[in-house]
Order: C-alpha cells, then structure tokens, then sequence
C-alpha cells in the first residue's frame, strides 16, 4: 500500500471514528439508560409485538383467541320497526375491546336491503356480549334476514369484566298475550358502585330460537345493592316462552398491568 493510500485510509478511519463517538455514543447511552416504555417503537421488555403483549396495556392480535358472532336476528317490534340484536362471544377472559363498531343488515325476503344500523359497542372479556340496536325504521318491509359485522379494526386490551358482580336472578314475564311485561332483580354484590350498567334480554322459544329482545339501562347500582329492572313490548307474543336471558353489560375495566 503507498503512503498515499495510508493516508486516505487513515483518514477515512478518523472520520468513522468521530461519527461513532459523537452519534453512536448518545444513541448507545439513550438506548441502554431510558427505561422500555410501552409507547417506545421497539419490541423489547418481553413484547410479542411493537408495543403490544408482555406488561403492555394493548395486546398482540396473533395471541388472542377468535371471538364468534354466534347469532344475529331482527325482531318485530310493532309494525315497520324492529330491534336487532347479535350475540359476541369472547373466550378472551383478560381482554376486551374498549370501542368495537359494528353495522346490523336487515334484508327482506328477497334478500333485499331495507335497512341498516351503524354503532358502536364494546366487547367485554370473557363473556358474550348482547349488541343491541332498537327500532329501526323499515318503513313498509317485513325484515327477514339479518346480518351483523363489525366494520373496523378490534384493538384488543387487557381488561377484566365489570359486569361479574351484577347478579340477576327473580325472572318473571307477565302478560304475553297483551302487552308483555318482564321483571327481574339484580344485585350488586361487589364492594363498589357500578355506574350505568345496562341489560339486554332475549326471550327464547321452546326450541331455544330467539324471538324478541328489549334493552334498559340503570343510573348507578350502589355496592351491595338490589334493584328492580323491567322490559316490555308493545305488542303481544305470537309464540310461546321457553328461555329468557337477562344479560348485564358494563364498560370493561382496565386491568392491572403486568410487572416482569
């Protein structure tokens, strides 16, 4: 090698060098001595993804198990409305989704669309969640089929489910040929006040088919409380009652984050 070749290579060595002491130095002592956060851009602290899974609030997509829509109907309420309603199951008992937008389809037997319902809901862990949505407008159509989707992304997070305390029990329908009239009582049997919770019922068939369903929604149900919840329907059943589900939905919690 020529002492001019020396020359430049030393050079071009001092030149790295400086970079390295200059740039990477900072950079080493940011990357090594800031602690991991969940909001960083890097996969670390025992992440399964950027900033998802391991003591993160969000979770990875590809560690959660499916949800299911199990069902989806529309039932008459009086003649061109009908309340829709669609049953999540969520096998995910530590997470849930805080904000989950869904549309109902209403088709007639032509399968034609009359009418749809866009909203949004959340889906409470390890449970199935009622999605409600209540008279829609079909004007002079008959609804006979009815389809349910969510139309965005699910952001899944570690939550528990604030609806285990509600306990309802004391179902009674009373009036099924006239205007049907449902009571239940529920209690809250944790040791805090659970604010707004609401409640869907589904009234079944023998055959287990659903074929009505109403919503109503308390104020605030203080620790250790009972109180009264009712459902009606404008119009008389045109089949009989087998089973009746009263489901509490209450805005999932966030859980405590995990400590490595």
């Amino acid at each position: 090698m020529s002492w001019a070749s020396r020359r430049r290579t030393t050079y071009a060595f001092g030149v790295i060098l400086f970079f390295v002491v200059v740039i990477g130095a900072p950079l080493a002592y940011w990357y090594f001595s800031i602690p991991a956060t969940c909001s960083d851009g890097i996969q670390n602290q025992g992440e399964t993804n950027i900033d998802k899974g391991g003591p993160c609030q969000l979770l990875d997509e590809r560690a959660i198990q499916p949800h299911a829509v199990l069902w989806a109907r529309s039932f008459r309420v009086r003649d061109g409305s009908y309340n829709a309603t669609a049953y999540i199951q969520n096998p995910n008992r530590a997470a849930g989704v805080r904000a989950a937008y869904y549309r109902f389809g209403l088709y007639d037997a032509n399968n034609i669309l009359v009418a749809e319902r866009e909203g949004v809901t959340f889906i409470m862990p390890g449970a199935t969640t009622p999605v409600l949505a209540s008279r829609i407008d079909v004007g002079n159509r008959i609804a006979s089929r009815t389809y349910f989707e969510f139309t965005g992304p699910l952001t899944w997070e570690r939550m528990k489910n604030s609806a285990l305390p509600l306990v309802v029990n004391n179902k009674q329908i009373a009036d099924t040929s006239t205007v049907p009239r449902l009571t239940a009582t529920v209690q809250n049997s944790s040791v805090a006040d659970i604010v707004n919770p609401s409640f869907v019922a589904v009234v079944f068939d023998p055959a287990g088919n659903a074929f009505a369903a109403s919503g109503t929604t308390l104020d605030r149900l203080d620790a250790d409380q009972s109180s009264q919840i009712v459902f009606t329907w404008p119009d008389p059943f045109a089949t009989q009652v087998g089973r009746i589900d009263i489901i509490p939905i209450v805005v999932p919690s966030e859980a405590p984050a995990l400590t490595q």
